[in-house]
């Protein structure tokens, strides 16, 4: 044993130095190996020791790279399920298109003319969406009106692009929401009377172009262009709209305030308690703001230094505190007219523009760090439970699933999704309505 531990330590230095031919010759199997023991006993009245520890040596290398290769399989095929949009929402989208074509219902405005002016009223909850996925407004939509005590009070704006605007308004012209209000309203719609506003909602679309273009070419070897890839594969690294909900006062200059929620959430509670929350002179309120040491508890979702590179100069200068806890979009409550009276947008923009040129060392894509930085010293921290994320990622405690308001399924494993927690799916999916015809069409629902 003595001396099989000595080769085994000293085997062990030089694994990675075996033949490859060595190791892919090696047993698959520890019985395999004692067949080729006893094959060699049969033959040799002693072993060598150090034939058998590199046997052996070659045998875990040979297991171990099959077993990592199946992970990172796993892995990117989960990542490209998460990825992937079902044909069932392909369908409702094409079907949703076609009777806006042929039904006349389905062009009618949305809100109809009467509800109009409840679009401006200060005294509403004003809600808005940001969002190009048809299936994932209406559940966010009906949930919030299911649990509200007042769904009259409740405005929804939907903001969606050119490609999803006719699909979108073709299911809530079908689909009302009476008492409450939608509002759908394609980019391509917006009557931009100030030009500085257009300039700057343009401004911020030319550079996640140029992030995306130079992303893509800005590669340091293999291992960094799979990377590259795999994010540049997800929906949110580079949409549009997700860049968007930066320009919330010019799409609503006549609102001073408004509700922003992601598309992939479940509404649990009464949005009217987020809506009257003391914001105290700052622009934003959110879960998870708040500094683990003073305020108490430990961080909701990350520190500001999981999002932010501090190690490069240009972000360590900023003075902010990486440990600190991180905001997330999901449900948030926004001040528009403290936002209007601040340079947000501008600084945001310009951050963008410093990590894309600064070749993406000051964060990994995404929407949520410039805003980080943008909006630091600004962002009210409100109750947890307002907001519960990473559904999409992991299955939550239960009673924290029971008392949260707003359930996110930040992560890959979005509801709409197979690869979603079932548990979780049906959640989402308990406000679909299993009789409607286009659902049932489309086999959204069964």
């Amino acid at each position: 044993m003595h001396e099989f531990m000595r080769e085994w330590k000293r085997s062990h230095r030089v694994a990675t130095l075996l033949d490859p031919v060595v190791v892919e010759a090696a047993p698959d199997s520890l019985d395999g190996l004692m067949a080729e023991m006893d094959t060699i006993l049969a033959s040799y009245d002693r072993l060598d020791m150090e034939d058998v520890v590199v046997k052996i040596m070659a045998m875990l290398l040979k297991m171990d790279r099959k077993l990592k290769s199946s992970r990172i399989q796993t892995l990117f095929n989960r990542h490209l399920a998460s990825l992937g949009i079902p044909k069932s929402m392909h369908c409702l989208a094409l079907r949703l298109a076609e009777e806006f074509a042929v039904n006349s219902a389905a062009r009618s405005p949305v809100p109809l003319p009467q509800y109009a002016p409840r679009l401006t009223d200060a005294s509403r909850v004003h809600v808005c969406l940001v969002t190009d996925n048809v299936l994932a407004a209406a559940v966010a939509v009906a949930s919030a009106v299911r649990s509200s005590a007042g769904p009259s009070r409740l405005v929804f704006h939907v903001v969606t692009d050119k490609k999803s605007y006719v699909p979108m308004h073709s299911w809530f012209a079908l689909h009302p929401v009476a008492p409450a209000v939608v509002e759908v309203k394609g980019l391509h719609q917006f009557d931009w009377r100030d030009g500085d506003a257009i300039a700057s909602v343009m401004r911020t679309i030319d550079e996640v172009q140029k992030s995306s273009l130079d992303y893509h070419q800005l590669c340091d070897g293999s291992v960094e262009r799979e990377y590259r890839r795999l994010e540049a594969t997800k929906p949110s690294t580079f949409s549009i709209l997700n860049y968007l909900k930066i320009h919330l006062p010019e799409f609503f200059p006549e609102l001073p305030r408004v509700i922003l929620l992601d598309d992939d959430v479940v509404v649990r509670k009464d949005l009217a308690g987020l809506w009257e929350q003391d914001l105290d002179g700052n622009i934003m309120g959110a879960v998870g703001a708040h500094r683990p040491g003073a305020d108490g508890g430990i961080c909701i979702e990350r520190t500001l230094s999981e999002h932010l590179n501090f190690t490069d100069p240009a972000v360590s200068s900023l003075g902010l505190d990486g440990s600190h806890c991180a905001w997330s979009w999901g449900a948030t409550i926004v001040d528009l007219d403290a936002w209007r009276g601040a340079n947000v947008t501008e600084t945001y923009q310009l951050w963008l523009q410093k990590n894309r040129e600064s070749g993406f060392r000051l964060w990994k894509m995404g929407s949520l760090p410039p805003a980080l930085i943008a909006l630091d010293g600004r962002v009210q921290a409100i109750e947890p439970l307002w907001h519960l994320p990473d559904l999409g990622r992991r299955m939550p405690d239960a009673e924290l699933l029971q008392l949260s308001a707003v359930l996110h399924f930040s992560g890959p494993r979005k509801p709409w999704l197979e690869v979603a927690f079932p548990e979780l799916r049906e959640l989402w999916l308990g406000h679909l309505n299993n009789s409607d015809s286009f659902l049932r069409g489309c086999g959204v629902v069964e």
